[in-house]
């Protein structure tokens, strides 16, 4: 049982729109799912095209799997949060899940310089501070990563 919204579509997956507030088990089959409901309500609200299709999937993709993989260790047990919320000003992204955090300054890495090419670690930060306008973490009953994007 997937509480991610309160009202199932005929799928029987959640609908949802903004603001948005969902808590699922830490699956990565669920990322996707999660993502469109996130773009189909950016697009309901107009944003632009490079917004719904590709701003906000990439990194609201990366932040998810971060959280999942990494955070909670894919623990379905634990679980992962999103909050998102759109106004005048910005689109704010909120993932939170249940592991010890992490120093967002210490995973600086470029990942297109000669020296990190064959690294795995640090693209999907790296791919969320090249999408999004702010990239905060802290902790506020659990690990937050917030992703920002300011409306132009």
């Amino acid at each position: 049982m997937h509480s991610l919204s309160p009202a199932n579509g005929p799928d029987g997956l959640p609908r949802a729109g903004f603001p948005i507030e969902l808590s699922f088990p830490s699956d990565v089959s669920l990322i996707e799912h999660v993502v469109g409901m996130v773009r189909e309500e950016c697009a309901q609200r107009q944003l632009s095209a490079r917004v719904c299709n590709l701003t906000v999937p990439v990194a609201l993709t990366e932040a998810l799997s971060n959280a999942i993989v990494y955070g909670n260790g894919e623990d379905r047990l634990k679980q992962v949060r999103l909050s998102a919320r759109l106004d005048d000003q910005a689109l704010v992204l909120e993932v939170t899940d249940e592991g010890p955090g992490f120093d967002l300054d210490a995973c600086e890495i470029d990942p297109t310089t000669e020296e990190n090419l064959d690294r795995e670690d640090g693209r999907g930060l790296f791919l969320m501070r090249s999408l999004m306008d702010r990239v905060e973490r802290f902790t506020n009953g659990g690990n937050v990563v917030r992703l920002t994007l300011n409306r132009q």
